[in-house]
């Protein structure tokens, strides 16, 4: 009887033999349940085998889905090089790999693929008789008779009033359900919006890549803030769709997903495009993955989880904004999607694109080494637009109102007067970090974290934003019960409320993860500030990536000092892409922009890179710096963490992990060490650092380490590797 060999949502690295008769090789890939222990779970059919070396009597498998496609042989290796690499369980990396509703015992039941297609009385509608101002009527229409039938997916992506409207013309008999065919290559490169001109740095790019569309290379698109780099990406998705094949993109923020949807479907308005992303329910999150599956998307959007979507047709891959810490996993599977992206792209022997004004050092010393191959996009792509001027500072001699300096506050006041928008920039949110008694300088503290409670006064509250930890706002010191106690330091917050007093007038939003925690509030937001219904913008790094404001002339930057001295030393590398892309916001369209940036350290190397726009510069010399200090991208590393409700448990677990493996001559391991934050969510938690200069020697090294840890008793201590690691 044939034999099953099954992955598992399990923390141990092995297989499951399972007996599954009438199984055949054709069957590998496909989800199976099986009993495991005295339940049953769901598991992925990794092998099909004749013999078990498993001793005791086997159990027989439950069942074998065949509710979708089973896993492609390229997707299965994707899982288990990531399993190697990154030395995490093989099965918890296949079902981290699947939707949510893939993973359920009981049988994927996907909606009827319906569409909707205007019926001959819809096509004989003459479309100036519905009223001008039914906007969304005019769209849903327009769209029908220019693109062909649709799903009640891509009516929803009109807006969120076009499901009413659909409902209204299949009332009217416009109409109709059908299940008419996919459109036709052809169809899907119906081009509505209208075609830039490319500048020649944007043409030379898109040569250079379609000339290699067809073989592996990783690509770095360097470009300034507003070079238009998804032009570039547009024009290759366009030869990609000619081809039939299919292009993942691959963005760092969920809200980035809606900008570039409307971009993708303006440009082919009649291609399949899916997004993939937490903010999708279960069931809509397993049905884009289908389509994906099924080569019916030609086009797939996601964030970091989407890189494991199974495409048949992979044609591209595009990480936009490359450099962005969000695309290392921090919990479970450590992957970077990005490096698992190129991985990908070159088993499926298909192009990456990596994409950024500020690349990350690494991805930037493999380019400039010869391991990439680099392109450049020197200026802006909208015609007479300039890169913003930028301007220190100096607020130790600069009078300031609750944190804002007066030349700030006379250039927001100009950009009032002109009608244009401006955005103030404090990566920090609430109202102020600090709760401080003036008489004993007590602060308030989070119990469960190494970091103090963050003061929301609207509400009264103070919170910690790494655990969720809420208190009230204590009327008294709860040490020596003065009265005197106050916020202390900035956050949006206070600077919206600053703002507000200064221009009482203004209309003035703040974008940050508490003002969007209602549903669709972001996609307010952005209406209103792209149809100038918004003046000012007081912001986080949210508002740092990807977005296009055209009458947004003015940035002020607020507070990015601390990260000045971090002991981190990725720190600087990091604040200056984020104020690089903060900066890139100002002046994309035809009206020049101008950055501000509040310092006590105007002369700082780091700003004068930034006043000057120069990166590269700035690079080098960092790159510099970590030679000599032996940092990556000159080393490689990886990090063994622990973490236990006794900060000497999880040292004591460290430091018997370190005595099974001894360095070697090619294998440095450090001592344990508490972690920069040493509390989270009340768990103590600490680290053992290794590092070679060899990346086999390292991953030779973790592969046996990893075999011994297993074997060491454990007792109520979490550990995890983190390989590549880019937190402390």
């Amino acid at each position: 009887m044939p034999i099953i060999r099954v992955a598992l949502d399990v923390p141990v690295n092995i297989l499951f033999d399972y007996l599954a008769p009438h199984t055949t090789a054709n069957d590998i890939g496909a989800r199976v349940c099986v009993p495991f222990g005295k339940r049953l779970v769901t598991g992925v059919i990794m092998e099909v085998v004749a013999y078990s070396s498993v001793s005791s009597k086997l159990r027989s498998a439950v069942h074998i889905f065949h509710d979708v496609p089973p896993l492609s042989k390229a997707l299965l290796d994707l899982f288990r090089f990531c399993s190697a690499y990154y030395h995490y369980p093989l099965g918890e990396v296949v079902m981290n790999g699947l939707p949510g509703r893939l993973r359920s015992v009981k049988p994927f039941m996907p909606a009827p693929s319906f569409q909707y297609d205007l019926t001959t009385a819809g096509y004989s509608v003459d479309i100036s008789a519905i009223p001008a101002r039914n906007i969304v009527k005019h769209r849903l229409m327009a769209r029908l008779r220019e693109c062909g039938p649709m799903d009640i997916r891509e009516v929803r992506q009109l807006s969120q009033r076009a499901p009413k409207a659909l409902a209204e013309f299949i009332r009217l008999g416009w109409v109709e359900e059908t299940s008419a065919p996919l459109p036709s290559i052809a169809a899907s490169l119906t081009e509505i919006s209208p075609v830039p001109v490319l500048t020649t740095d944007q043409e030379s790019a898109v040569n250079d890549i379609a000339v290699k569309i067809n073989e592996f290379g990783t690509w770095l698109l360097q470009g300034v803030t507003g070079s238009g780099k998804t032009e570039v990406y547009l024009r290759l998705i366009s030869l990609l769709l000619r081809q039939g094949r299919q292009t993942l993109v691959l963005v760092p923020e969920i809200n980035l997903t809606p900008q570039l949807e409307a971009i993708f479907l303006a440009r082919f308005p009649a291609t399949r495009l899916v997004s993939l992303h937490s903010g999708l329910n279960p069931s809509q999150r397993a049905y884009a993955w289908l389509k994906a599956q099924r080569g019916e998307a030609k086009i797939i959007l996601g964030t970091r989880l989407a890189v494991f979507t199974p495409l048949p047709e992979l044609g591209l891959i595009i990480v936009d904004e490359e450099q962005d810490t969000s695309f290392k996993q921090q919990e479970g599977l450590r992957y970077s999607a990005r490096d698992v992206a190129i991985f990908r792209a070159k088993r499926a022997n298909a192009p990456v694109i990596l994409g950024s004004a500020t690349p990350s050092l690494e991805s930037y010393y493999n380019a400039i080494s010869g391991r990439y191959l680099r392109l450049r996009l020197s200026s802006r792509a909208v015609k007479n637009a300039t890169l913003p001027s930028v301007r220190c500072i100096d607020t130790r001699a600069a009078k300031t109102r609750e944190g804002l300096s007066a030349p700030l506050i006379t250039a927001l006041e100009r950009c009032l007067v002109l009608n244009q928008q401006s955005l103030v920039f404090i990566n920090r949110r609430g109202y102020a970090p600090v709760l401080l008694c003036k008489s004993c300088a007590w602060t308030a503290a989070c119990h469960r974290c190494a970091s103090r409670l963050v003061v929301h006064l609207r509400e009264r509250k103070l919170r910690c934003h790494h655990c969720g930890h809420q208190e009230r706002f204590p009327p008294l010191c709860p040490e020596c019960g003065d009265q005197d106690i106050a916020p202390f330091g900035h956050g949006t917050q206070r600077v919206e409320a600053t703002l507000a007093e200064c221009f009482p007038d203004a209309r003035i939003v703040r974008i940050d993860r508490d003002s969007m925690r209602r549903k669709n509030a972001w996609q307010k937001m952005l209406k209103d500030i792209q149809e100038q219904r918004v003046d000012i913008l007081v912001g986080t790094q949210i508002l740092a990536k990807g977005h296009d404001f055209p009458n947004l002339s003015l940035v002020g930057i607020l507070n990015s000092d601390a990260s000045l001295f971090s002991t981190d030393y990725r720190a600087s590398e990091r604040l200056f892409a984020q104020l690089m892309q903060v900066a890139g916001r100002a002046g994309r369209a035809e009206v020049p922009g101008e950055v501000l940036i509040q310092t006590e350290f105007p002369n700082h190397p780091l700003y004068q890179a930034l006043r000057q726009q120069d990166y590269d510069a700035l690079a080098q010399t960092l790159l510099s710096e970590r030679k000599i200090a032996g940092f990556p991208p000159f080393i490689y590393q990886a990090i063994l963490r622990a973490e236990a409700a006794q900060v000497a448990a999880a040292l004591d677990f460290l430091t018997r992990a370190a005595a099974v493996m001894k360095a070697s001559q090619h294998v440095e391991v450090f001592d344990p060490v508490p972690a920069q934050m040493a509390r989270l969510k009340g768990q103590e938690r600490a680290y053992l650092l290794v590092q070679s200069s060899s990346r086999k020697k390292l991953q030779e090294f973790l592969a046996e380490w990893r075999t011994k840890l297993d074997t060491l008793s454990v007792h109520k201590v979490r550990w995890t590797l983190d390989v590549d690691p880019l937190e402390f």
